[in-house]
């Protein structure tokens, strides 16, 4: 088994500047996501895609690679997930290297670890599947969800649960915004981060946080804290 980490990390973060090598805890907040994946043992090269000569620095600094530069084209805000590592994969096989196996891990991920990671491609794996995705369950039943109309008043979409009681609903869940592991073959044929013979890692919500705004980041601090505070 030949395996890749490849961490997305573009350098044109309009909502928080500069947020893939922000100091998140005394660290730039991409160092989390590079140790984990080195820490696990599972990659061959565990590498930054960027566009980026600071981020590459502080990438290599950290201990991953950049081989090689993002395009301008994968690096503006259009650009998805999918179309990144369909470019990485292809720079490799121009260079002559193949994997087998991926785990895209985002940059602001500091909850990931490499005891996650490493279980999450043992099942890929040893299961012979096409993907593990961690996700989290919802905290309250979509199923009584509301919605706003457009003339502002509330309504409920299914509102033949309006009394169900919420143990009694079958719980959903929702992507972690953490981390994917993938087989390439697959993921090349389909181009989706969740394929069809996907497994979930269900996470707890000690282990992951959206950070997309700046209050994002405030409370994954806080978390990070707190939970530090009380392992030790």
């Amino acid at each position: 088994m030949k395996a890749v980490t490849i961490i997305p990390a573009r350098g044109g973060s309009k909502r928080i500047p500069r947020k893939n090598i922000k100091p998140f805890l005394g660290h730039p907040i991409i160092k989390y996501s590079i140790d984990a994946a080195l820490e696990s043992g599972m990659f061959d090269e565990v590498m930054v895609s960027t566009d980026d000569e600071e981020i590459a620095e502080v990438a290599k600094s950290c201990g991953a690679v950049v081989p090689f530069f993002r395009s301008a084209k994968n690096a503006d805000d259009y650009a998805t997930v999918a179309h990144v590592l369909n470019e990485v994969l292809g720079e490799y096989r121009a260079i002559g290297k193949e994997f087998d196996y991926m785990c895209c891990i985002y940059p602001t991920a500091p909850f990931v670890t490499s005891n996650r990671i490493k279980e999450a491609m043992q099942t890929l794996v040893e299961n012979q599947l096409e993907g593990v995705v961690p996700v989290l369950r919802f905290s309250f039943p979509v199923q009584r969800a509301v919605r706003i109309n457009d003339k502002g008043f509330l309504y409920m979409p299914t509102p033949e649960h309006y009394n169900t009681r919420s143990q009694d609903l079958e719980p959903t869940y929702h992507d972690s915004g953490s981390f994917y592991c993938l087989e390439i073959k697959s993921f090349l044929e389909q181009q989706i981060l969740y394929p069809k013979k996907a497994m979930p890692l269900i996470l707890k919500e000690s282990e992951a946080q959206d950070i997309d705004t700046v209050e994002d980041w405030q409370i994954a601090e806080f978390k990070m804290k707190f939970f530090r505070d009380l392992s030790s």
